[in-house]
């Protein structure tokens, strides 16, 4: 039987979800109900793998993980699948573990622009009306959580404020060197004009 496949897709991450409809329940054929693969592709990095189950614990990870560096708390996550944890301000450190003793743990490292790409595939995935039984309420309630972490005032200040300082910077600079600018050639024009007076002055003395 042709499965079905659906693919998220968010600049260098990519998320899909392969498996069949539930025709038990006489659902659409072009949807998926029971998944029998995914994977999370992010460029230059191994793809990430499993079964339904080992996606909703990552996906519980990721979105734990961010909530924690939005609302500035302790960053880390830890399970019998995936840790992870800041390495810098910049980067973050995935232990992907597996069940089987004899495979290593799979370490990757990844910035924020990753991070946020990964947790938009996320978003997406739980936005499409063609995948069930993945998006629980339980990943609904944390995505709410980040919503109104960013619809708090206190918390949007803090976002907002650094690049509207940024911008009032360059723009008061940016005023100051036209200013200047200006000036210097208006003095210009002014010495020219007296250059000229001064040369008429003489033509009509001579």
């Amino acid at each position: 039987m042709l499965q079905n496949k659906f693919l998220f897709n968010q600049s260098s991450v990519s998320l899909e979800i392969i498996g069949l409809p539930d025709f038990s329940n006489n659902e659409n054929k072009d949807y998926i109900s029971i998944v029998s693969q995914w994977k999370l592709m992010i460029i230059d990095k191994p793809v990430i793998e499993g079964n339904v189950d080992h996606l909703k614990t990552i996906m519980r990870a990721f979105y734990t993980y961010s909530i924690s560096l939005l609302n500035n708390e302790k960053a880390l996550f830890e399970s019998n699948l995936i840790d992870i944890k800041p390495e810098n301000f910049h980067t973050h450190i995935l232990l992907l573990k597996s069940s089987k003793p004899e495979v290593k743990p799979l370490n990757i490292k990844i910035g924020n622009s990753v991070l946020a790409d990964i947790i938009n595939c996320f978003d997406q995935l739980g936005s499409s009306n063609k995948v069930k039984n993945i998006y629980s309420k339980e990943f609904k309630s944390v995505k709410d959580k980040k919503y109104l972490f960013l619809r708090d005032k206190k918390n949007i200040s803090n976002l907002l404020i650094p690049p509207l300082v940024s911008l009032c910077s360059i723009f008061i600079v940016s005023t100051g060197l036209i200013y200047i600018y200006e000036n210097n050639d208006n003095r210009s024009l002014l010495n020219n004009k007296n250059k000229l007076i001064s040369i008429e002055s003489i033509n009509k003395l001579l």
